[in-house]
């Protein structure tokens, strides 16, 4: 079996000579560039699995590489930087970053969150029809969801929701992201209409809600659905 190809962008010398052997041992191919630009022409060229990507560059912002890619490339991107101010995560994740993770940072939180953007990469292009997490399906073709065979009842938006973030499971979606999903570009700041929902989902779908083991919060950036495999 062929593996993974890990792109890692970053120009503190450290953290490659650190990444390089970790992931190599965690059964990785690395590929590294230092620079925005040499970070585009490797993704072009040696064609990654996922993207490594600090925000911190010589030559441009991390977000401006994550700009780039995304106008031709569905590629998982991981940010993975010292930057730790809401905003920055926010505006990152929105322009289409996948997950975002502070330095410092352990390797197996790293690697964990590689294995779920493989995951995901996968499931999407394979066309998932079915999702599962702590005793909840979610039937994306008939649009049912039940609860250790039990069906629940959603209301249209409310299915809309959970499977949006279903749909990215282990991924950081949004509060923008979630709303102008799910109810348009007019509702893409109304994050107190967003929690009243999340709220109600988490009373249907959750076995405590007010432990919730599922649908997790990010503070001050958006939500997090842990699936069955996460």
């Amino acid at each position: 079996m062929k593996a993974a190809r890990i792109l890692v962008v970053d120009d503190e010398p450290q953290i490659q000579r650190f990444l390089r052997p970790a992931l190599g041992a965690a059964g990785y191919e690395v590929v590294e560039a230092i620079t925005g630009g040499e970070a585009l022409k490797a993704a072009a060229t040696c064609v990654p699995d996922v993207i490594i990507l600090d925000l911190g560059l010589p030559d441009m912002d991390g977000k401006d590489v994550v700009t780039n890619l995304r106008a031709w490339s569905n590629v998982p991107i991981i940010i993975l930087s010292a930057r730790d101010r809401e905003s920055e995560k926010v505006a990152a994740l929105d322009l289409g970053a996948d997950d975002y993770i502070e330095k410092p940072f352990g390797i197996g939180e790293l690697t964990a969150r590689i294995r779920t953007a493989l995951r995901h990469r996968i499931q999407m292009e394979g066309g998932q029809t079915s999702l599962a997490a702590d005793g909840l399906t979610i039937d994306i073709v008939k649009r049912l969801v039940s609860r250790d065979g039990k069906a629940l009842r959603l209301t249209p938006k409310e299915y809309d929701l959970l499977v949006m973030l279903a749909r990215h499971a282990g991924r950081v979606v949004t509060h923008k992201a979630l709303l102008t999903s799910v109810w348009g570009v007019a509702h893409g700041e109304d994050l107190h209409y967003l929690r009243v929902f999340i709220g109600q989902l988490r009373g249907k779908i959750e076995r405590d809600p007010a432990d919730p083991r599922i649908i997790r919060t990010e503070p001050g950036v958006g939500y997090r659905f842990i699936g069955d495999e996460d």
